[in-house]
Order: structure tokens, then C-alpha cells, then sequence
């Protein structure tokens, strides 16, 4: 039967078409950089922002990398187990495997939390505002999962003068080469 100039199906298929719509409406995808074992870029490439319920989380991380990664904690300083790692690699996220940090831009900022004066890539974090606390401080996010890494201030060392201050229990340390 034709209901105007459009068919049965095809209303169905565009009743069908707008429930699909609606549904990934609210998937986001996010670009972020991919690197090789090595540490070496290899490219941009969009992903799907991950999404996941609290107790997905809790199924997957430590108790104290829930707590630092989904509920903005902070780990104490000088326990963190890459506060004093000096080892050649990449950190990436514990919660899903996104690069963060290269050890080449690792220093020693005396806080007891690892220290970076730059991402390994601008595209894999966020940065945005952190009210609480009764101060104003940066942020420091996963761009693909929102996971809390840390804060980001404004007194690191050259060339940036940035200081990545992040949780050791939101981060994985991989050796160079490593896979």
C-alpha cells in the first residue's frame, strides 16, 4: 500500500533508521594517537568513547584505582608504585589501555606522585576544571574513558613548564619494546 508518495516499507525502513539513530545517539567517538611498542607514533585514529557503569568499573580495577579513577581520588604521596620508577617506557591507562606518558618527559618533582612535563600525545588526555577541594586546579582525564589521572599545574620544568602530577593507580607502565 502507498501512503502518499512513500511506500510501506519504506516508512518502516525510516521508523527503523530514526530508532537506530536514537540509540547511538548518545555514542561519542573520540580521536586519539596510537603508538607502537616502541614508544613511536603511529598514527590518529578514531575510536568509541568507552562507557561503562560503576560496577563494570569494580569488576575490572582495584579497589583503589576505582576510587582514584572513577571517583576522582587521589592515591597518598610517596606510595604510588611509579613515583620512583626510572624505567625506559610508556604509561598508558589502567583503565583501558589508552598511551599517556612517555618516561622520556618523567622527572623527579619531589610531590611523591609521577611527574611528566608533557602527554605523549595532547589528543589522549583532557584537561578541564577541578573545583573541589576549596581550590581551583587542572584536571587531567583519559580522553577515550574519563578516567581521573591526576592535575596538571604550571610549575614544571622547560621545555613546558608543565608539571603532569598523576596517580600511579591510574596508570600501566610498560618497558620499552615490550608488548
Amino acid at each position: 500500500m502507498i501512503y502518499g508518495s512513500i511506500t510501506r516499507r519504506g516508512a518502516l525502513a525510516a521508523v527503523g533508521f530514526a530508532f537506530v539513530s536514537k540509540a547511538f545517539a548518545g555514542a561519542k567517538m573520540v580521536k586519539i594517537v596510537l603508538f607502537d611498542a616502541l614508544g613511536r607514533r603511529q598514527g590518529v585514529t578514531t575510536v568509541d568513547k568507552i562507557k561503562k557503569s560503576d560496577e563494570e568499573w569494580k569488576k575490572e580495577l582495584t579497589p583503589e584505582q576505582f576510587e582514584v579513577t572513577r571517583h576522582k581520588g587521589t592515591e597518598r604521596p610517596f606510595t604510588g608504585r611509579y613515583a620512583a620508577n626510572h624505567d625506559d617506557g610508556v604509561y598508558s591507562c589502567i583503565c583501558c589501555g589508552t598511551p599517556l606518558f612517555d618516561s622520556k618527559t618523567k622527572f623527579e618533582s619531589g610531590t611523591g606522585w609521577p611527574s611528566f612535563w608533557q602527554p605523549i600525545a595532547k589528543e589522549n588526555v583532557s584537561v578541564g576544571m577541578d573545583n573541589s577541594l576549596g581550590m581551583q586546579r587542572d584536571e587531567v582525564n583519559c580522553a577515550r574513558c574519563d578516567a581521573h589521572l591526576g592535575h596538571v599545574f604550571n610549575d614544571g620544568p622547560r621545555p613546558t613548564g608543565l608539571r603532569y602530577c598523576m596517580n600511579s593507580a591510574s596508570l600501566n607502565f610498560k618497558k620499552r619494546g615490550q608488548q
